[in-house]
């Protein structure tokens, strides 16, 4: 309703129907913060509807103290996105309403994937989120560049979502639930949850970009910057990291390869993405290519399953959605006042932009893990964890992941805002226009909420022990502080920090490290997108090659194939009935076998259609002998009409069949076509053989003279009990007739103007 509203009233309000796509996400907020006493203090709401009842499927949603925290993420940022968004565009109504009704139909879905507890609804609205995002990020549809990043991100996002489709059904067999809570309460464990639970994870490392599906995330930075800093840094990724979150308490430490394939997974996203942040000109990308590496930080924290990391998992996601949607609209306003994001044109932006600065640099320490934002007390926290927790090898790789984030913080702030350059392509302070409070105030409130709550934790720390709490029951709650004291984890955070300034330094002013160079996620797509076509048009060159006995051919083999595989392993079992009940039934037999072999083997295409009809006629007999007159008359009237239809037909075509295949192929078409007949009267025999229950043809007898007053029943059947069908076969009766007279008289038409064409220079001559 509140996405129809939106594009209703885009005309009118122009770029003020962002205000009113606010509402909603705000009415979430407020409707959370209502609940949010009971919720905290270990209520879980739950409501259900039902969906399809005849499937056992209804629509069930709950509401715990995690859920509860990411409604607040969700909804939250979307208000502050949607206030963003009524600076940054300019344009027409129609851009303003599709727009806008787009971003919150993502909300909507993004809100529905957080509250739902039954798997498939999940399901529903995780491809939901996949499909407005698909919508979002081919928003400007001129530039191929967006219809490419849509393309990729909807192809990576919705094969993982077949794959988490595939992964929950195995999961909810196995565990004969379909919902979360109750996969968590009782994991099923055995090879096949296994499987499932490497399908789960598949799809959820797709949608949070994770190794090695992390292209399709850079690459969406062809987006409006509202939808990067909502979808691609707060919102959407975080959908496969809140379902790992989920179900890592329970799968952890019940299956073998959950936690060495998430903290694998996790710590070479955090690298990978980290470096390669560091190779970034454009300032979207380089912040896309860090929202790839804390990502896979999140992954490491909330998939590790024990209560501790769990609790620094949720700190380190409030913080994230924090700074990085800050840093996204941040650098949306460089963009939209300098014209360009590229790090080698701007030049000492902070006196032109001092407020957009001061706002970046807040952010900026968060995601540094400096004090003393909110950032700094979530990553102290995770290394506290992972520390406690023996993971000595994952620590180590976090620690330098840490240390790229804070490389590549120094470059967006330092190279993007401090560097003096000149030259004729860069952009100075006098030509850029300084942003109006509207425009910068929602990334202020970010970076202030990060601020308040770093130096005053209690702000989220009910929130952030009650989501852990919700997600693990074994956590005993903990109170977070600024300050612990030396800490083996304020020593790390100082490696880190001198680490990263050194890492800094050392890729230089190019952004680039002294590393080899793999092939990345991007160009792995191309190729693999382009093998697929060109493999698609080789197969379809030789399977559609314009030869209907080929296409009949595969037809007929795929429907011999199937099912006649199925009926042998299934040992059916078939029992031959006597093949004539009389002598005068086996000569109609033998005739009408004697016609198809005649009809299948004539070089004449006169000859064909005659044994055809033969076969008719020898099947309405056949009607006749066991008394069903009435059939055998259609039967007759029917080969009648095709004979003469195939006789004008006939008129125009040779006699004789113009091109004969060569004897292999014709042995092939015969060995076919026995296949075909072998398997068609196998098939209809065992289900004559099959019938469990009586048949309704007796209902028919029994009811055709009381309730539809006649003594033929087929009559009655076709014209009472049937007569809809009755009806529609008619009526595509009359539509292909009306067709084919029109096709006949357009035929006429066009003839008789080539001939009068043709005539006209006789009729000329004929008048001189």
């Amino acid at each position: 309703m509140g996405v129809a509203l939106v594009a209703a009233l885009a005309g009118r309000l122009g770029r003020g129907v962002y205000l009113v796509a606010a509402v909603p996400p705000a009415a979430a907020v407020v409707a959370g913060a209502v609940v949010a006493p009971d919720v905290l203090a270990g209520r879980v709401l739950t409501e259900s509807h039902a969906w399809a009842g005849s499937l056992g499927l209804e629509v069930q949603l709950r509401l715990d103290a995690f859920a509860l925290l990411m409604v607040a993420l969700v909804s939250g940022v979307g208000v502050l996105v949607f206030l963003y968004a009524t600076q940054y565009f300019a344009g027409g109504a129609r851009r303003h309403a599709t727009f806008a009704a787009t971003l919150l139909g993502f909300s909507g879905a993004m809100l529905g994937l957080v509250l739902s507890d039954n798997a498939l609804l999940l399901f529903v609205f995780w491809e939901l989120t996949s499909a407005t995002s698909y919508l979002l990020i081919g928003t400007d549809d001129r530039r191929p560049e967006a219809r490419g990043a849509a393309l990729h991100a909807y192809l990576v996002t919705g094969g993982g979502g077949l794959a988490l489709l595939a992964g929950l059904v195995l999961l909810g067999q196995q565990a004969g639930t379909t919902t979360i809570s109750g996969l968590v309460a009782d994991p099923p464990t055995g090879p096949l949850a296994e499987a499932g639970l490497v399908l789960v994870l598949l799809g959820a490392f797709t949608k949070s970009a994770q190794v090695p599906f992390i292209a399709w995330l850079p690459g969406a930075m062809a987006a409006p910057t509202p939808v990067s800093a909502y979808l691609h840094s707060a919102t959407m990724v975080k959908a496969g990291i809140y379902l790992i979150a989920r179900l890592a308490p329970a799968f952890a430490t019940s299956s073998t390869v959950w936690r060495p394939l998430v903290l694998t997974v996790g710590v070479l996203t955090m690298l990978a993405g980290g470096r390669r942040a560091l190779r970034q000109h454009d300032l979207k990308r380089l912040l896309a290519y860090g929202t790839v590496g804390q990502l896979g930080f999140l992954v490491v924290l909330l998939g590790a399953g024990t209560p501790e990391a769990t609790f620094a998992g949720c700190l380190l996601l409030v913080a994230h959605a924090a700074f990085k949607a800050t840093l996204f609209m941040g650098v949306g306003i460089v963009d939209h006042q300098a014209h360009t994001r590229d790090l080698r044109r701007l030049s000492d932006l902070r006196r032109a932009l001092p407020g957009l600065f001061a706002v970046m640099i807040g952010a900026g320490v968060s995601m540094a893990g400096l004090p003393p934002l909110l950032g700094f007390l979530a990553k102290e926290e995770a290394f506290a964890a992972l520390r406690e927790g023996g993971q000595t090898l994952v620590l180590a790789g976090v620690v330098v992941g840490s240390a790229l984030t804070v490389a590549y913080t120094a470059r967006l702030l330092v190279d993007g805002f401090l560097r003096v350059r000149s030259g004729p392509d860069v952009v100075g302070p006098g030509a850029v226009a300084r942003p109006s409070w509207a425009f910068v105030a929602p990334a202020a409130a970010l970076t202030v909420g990060s601020l308040a709550a770093g130096v005053f934790p209690q702000l989220v720390d009910g929130l952030v022990n009650a989501a852990a709490l919700a997600l693990d029951p074994a956590w005993e709650g903990y109170t977070l502080a600024l300050w612990h004291g030396f800490t083996p984890e304020l020593a790390l955070s100082g490696v880190t920090l001198a680490g990263g300034l050194a890492i800094w330094r050392l890729a230089g002013r190019t952004g680039r490290l002294a590393l080899p160079e793999l092939p990345g996620g991007g160009e792995v797509f191309e190729s693999g997108v382009h093998a697929l076509q060109v493999g698609a048009a080789r197969l379809t060159g030789v399977l559609q090659n314009g030869s209907l006995p080929l296409y009949l051919s595969v037809i007929s083999l795929t429907v011999v194939s199937v099912p006649g595989v199925v009926l042998l392993t299934r040992g059916a079992r078939l029992a031959l009935p006597d093949l004539a009940a009389n002598a005068v039934q086996g000569l109609v037999v033998v005739v009408i076998v004697v016609a198809a072999v005649i009809a299948a083997g004539t070089g004449r295409r006169f000859a064909a259609v005659l044994f055809l009809g033969a076969i008719g006629y020898g099947v309405a007999v056949l009607f006749v002998i066991q008394g069903a007159p009435d059939l055998a008359l259609t039967q007759f009237l029917f080969e009648t009409l095709s004979l003469v239809v195939f006789v004008l037909v006939l008129r125009h075509l040779p006699d004789r069949f113009a091109i004969r295949p060569p004897g292999t192929f014709r042995l092939f078409r015969a060995v076919v076509a026995t296949a075909v007949g072998v398997f068609v009267a196998g098939f209809a025999l065992v289900v004559v053989q099959a019938r469990t229950a009586p048949s309704v043809g007796r209902e028919y007898l029994d009811l055709a003279l009381p309730e539809a007053e006649g003594r033929n029943v087929v009559n009655t059947i076709l014209v009472d009990f049937r007569g809809l069908d009755t009806l529609g076969e008619i009526t595509v009766l009359i539509v292909a007739a009306l067709g084919v007279t029109s096709l006949v008289a357009v035929a006429r038409q066009r003839r008789r103007g080539h001939e009068t064409a043709a005539r006209e220079p006789e009729l000329e001559e004929a008048g001189a």
